[in-house]
């Protein structure tokens, strides 16, 4: 099965701190067919230089590792238009719009994503999953 991974999944794949969802990440990472854009290469990299103060070396290392393992897909002026659609009919923030359109025209059936609806259905084809969404449930348990 062909699975799309936003951004956030790739930051946890490599997380130190975040080891739960870090396992969960990676455990997605070799059990499907998973791609990113160079949308996400993009995100992942900005994410690294900000927040992590990698080096440009350090962040080309990432990068040929996500080559390795993932199917990178770059997309065209046609993808940018249908996100347009996208955004208009599920509202969701134009970046966000981007990523789903490139999942669809790459008939991926799930998007891994933290930070969108979890098990929202996209044009009857792509399903929104939040694989944390256990941790979270669990987390709400423990504080009542």
């Amino acid at each position: 099965m062909e699975a799309f991974l936003d951004t956030n999944m790739i930051i946890y794949a490599y997380s130190e701190d975040e080891i739960e969802k870090a396992n969960i990440a990676n455990k997605i990472i070799n059990e499907y067919q998973c791609f990113i854009s160079t949308q996400v290469v993009n995100e992942v990299s900005n994410v690294f230089f900000k927040k992590f103060n990698l080096s440009s070396q350090e962040v080309l290392s990432v990068v040929e590792e996500l080559e390795r393992f993932l199917t990178i897909i770059q997309f065209d002026i046609d993808t940018i238009k249908y996100a347009y659609k996208i955004k208009d009919k599920y509202k969701f923030s134009y970046f966000d719009s981007l990523i789903i359109a490139t999942a669809l025209e790459n008939n991926c059936q799930i998007l891994y994503s933290e930070d969108m609806q979890h098990n929202q259905l996209i044009e009857d084809k792509l399903k929104i999953i939040n694989p944390f969404e256990e941790i979270k449930e669990r987390g709400y348990k423990n504080e009542i």
